[in-house]
């Protein structure tokens, strides 16, 4: 895919020092006041009033203590946003490892965990280093939120022993197909206060999200749910029944055994906790991207999420990676960089230090309605239905990588749905070869003599407030990563964008995905945007994505794009010229 833009000429690839400077020396660069700090304090405190009771929450989904979910919590949001390539990314635990940390522990025990942990690492620093961080944006859009909707199944399952207060005669099985039976046996010891508890935390989440979006609604759940069992001495599991409390310190840190056969027990472990993580941090920090403008450094990012994991494992907690949710949070709590992500670990650290007893009395019912709605939460609703309706090999792939990760395996159902959205792709080229052999998927090399410099039509001479992009070729899940980089040279004054589609012979779900997201950035910003030269698949294909008018507007070539857009942007002007050309006439 090429794609073609106003800027004449070509700038030299950036040096190993700038690909891998942190963003936080970026944002001190450019100037750092109170004003800034002031800003960053008040995001990374409403982060962690988020993260607090997540973190605790998803480290005991995981096997783990709720101690070791903080301390994860506050050891990666301080390494990711002190080394990172993203200015808004918040690391810490994460609701997708959950089913890959529960299965680990469950076969290597809790050293295991830690060994694996620090080995996924050390990968993620050597990916990073190695710049394969733009390959894992390859990894097409239905197989994305396919395996995170498998994901949320499985931890909702993982919940529901918690949700009813049940009492299992042995320990709850892992795969969801033995794990059922086991809890439809024990439903008749169905306990009344738990179920009104976890009902009541998940009712208070989900009213306050309508009624005051703004108030961090799991904490207010969680603090009313531990104030009604402390004071009225409710029979129910707490943090402190079941895990003797949270120590008020960070614990000393330390290696675990470390043997080649441990190494080699725990490896497959490792490998599925860096390429989850590899996946969820790029897809927080392109998340970010889309909602701030700002464009992050995947390998610096890889590499600041592999030393966060060695050092957690070395302090006994669990996999970091970058979290959607609090990365979004921190965008809308209005951060103004990294700095915000340290405060949120530090804010962390204090409650340790200060307020470690009072979570004694938090009641595991209450943590499982948290994680009930996070799973819920995570099911992306609206693009399963997309995809859906989108075409039936977007659908296969979907549905194949969704069944995979709850009935198999998370490493097996990325694997295959990659390679189903890769045969997918080929199986597409070979039909549009047939229809439309005179697009060419593939330019041909040509002399320098031959080749002409991009214009941007007479239209545009002149005009500072329309970019005009032409992609040619191609427009699939491999090519994304380029079109993404072409988005960074849309600048904050431009008011209008026109995309030249009469190249493009075919484009897939994740390419539709990141047009979609490109135009929400323009329309956000209150720009406007066009696509002309688009044949009928591919409009219908944009269609089902959400890009109809008014949205987007059409046309059929660029001269006409641009026509419309100048009397949009300017009506007044155009009706003077056309007042002055009927005078002089």
């Amino acid at each position: 895919m090429k794609t073609a833009t106003p800027n004449k000429g070509r700038a030299t690839g950036p040096g190993f020092v700038e690909l891998f400077t942190p963003k936080l020396i970026t944002v001190l660069r450019e100037g750092y006041g109170l004003a800034q700090l002031r800003a960053d304090a008040i995001a990374g405190l409403t982060v962690a009033i988020v993260a607090l009771p997540l973190s605790m929450a998803i480290a005991i989904a995981s096997g783990a203590s709720p101690a070791q979910g903080l301390y994860t919590a506050i050891i990666g949001g301080i390494l990711v946003s002190l080394l990172g390539g993203s200015r808004f990314q918040i690391g810490g635990p994460a609701g997708a490892f959950i089913v890959l940390v529960a299965a680990t522990v469950q076969q290597h025990g809790m050293d295991g965990l830690l060994l694996a942990t620090i080995l996924a690492g050390g990968m993620l620093v050597l990916i990073g280093f190695l710049r394969l961080g733009t390959y894992i944006k390859f990894i097409p859009y239905p197989v994305t939120v396919g395996f995170t909707a498998g994901i949320a199944v499985i931890i909702f399952a993982s919940q529901i022993k918690d949700l009813l207060g049940l009492k299992l005669s042995g320990v709850e099985p892992g795969p969801l197909l033995e794990k059922l039976p086991v809890i439809w046996h024990a439903l008749p010891g169905t306990d009344e206060t738990t179920v009104v508890l976890s009902g009541l935390t998940i009712l208070i989440i989900v009213g306050l999200k309508h009624l005051r979006p703004h108030w961090p609604g799991m904490l207010i759940a969680v603090a009313c749910a531990a104030t009604a069992t402390a004071m009225l001495d409710l029979p129910v599991s707490t943090i402190g029944s079941v895990f003797g409390g949270i120590p008020g310190s960070l614990p000393v840190p330390s290696l675990p055994e470390i043997t080649v056969a441990k190494i080699q027990a725990v490896l497959p472990n490792a490998i599925a906790f860096a390429l989850l993580g590899a996946i969820e941090s790029l897809l927080s920090a392109v998340v970010a991207d889309g909602m701030t403008g700002r464009r992050h450094r995947s390998n610096c990012e890889l590499v600041a999420q592999g030393v966060a994991n060695v050092a957690s494992g070395l302090f006994g907690g669990i996999c970091v990676t970058g979290t959607i949710a609090r990365t979004a949070t921190n965008v809308r709590s209005k951060a103004h960089g990294p700095v915000a992500g340290i405060l949120h670990g530090v804010f962390l650290l204090l409650f340790i230090l200060i307020a470690a007893p009072l979570a004694s009395f938090i009641p595991l019912a209450c943590l499982a309605g948290v994680l009930a709605v996070v799973a819920w939460n995570m099911i992306e609703r609206h693009a399963i239905i997309t995809l859906l309706r989108s075409s039936r090999g977007d659908a296969a792939v979907l549905l194949t990588t969704l069944l995979l990760t709850v009935f198999r395996d998370l490493l097996e159902a990325i694997v295959v749905g990659f390679a189903l959205g890769s045969v997918l792709f080929i199986r597409r080229m070979s039909n549009i070869a047939d229809v439309e052999s005179d697009t060419p998927f593939v330019a041909e090399d040509r002399a320098d003599s031959q080749v002409s410099v991009p214009q941007d039509g007479p239209a545009l001479a002149g005009d500072p407030d329309i970019v005009v992009f032409r992609i040619s070729g191609v427009f699939f899940f491999g090519a994304t990563a380029a079109f993404g980089s072409v988005l960074d040279r849309i600048g904050d004054t431009r008011r209008a964008l026109v995309i030249d589609f009469s190249a493009v012979p075919f484009l897939d779900s994740t390419a539709a995905n990141t047009l979609a997201g490109l135009v929400q950035k323009v329309r956000g910003r209150g720009g406007n945007i066009v696509f002309c030269g688009t044949k009928h698949d591919i409009r219908r294909d944009l269609f089902v994505h959400g890009m109809k008018p008014p949205m987007v507007h059409y046309e059929a070539d660029i001269d006409q794009a641009v026509a419309w857009l100048n009397k949009r942007l300017d009506p007044v002007v155009t009706a003077k010229n056309e007042l002055t050309g009927k005078h002089h006439a």
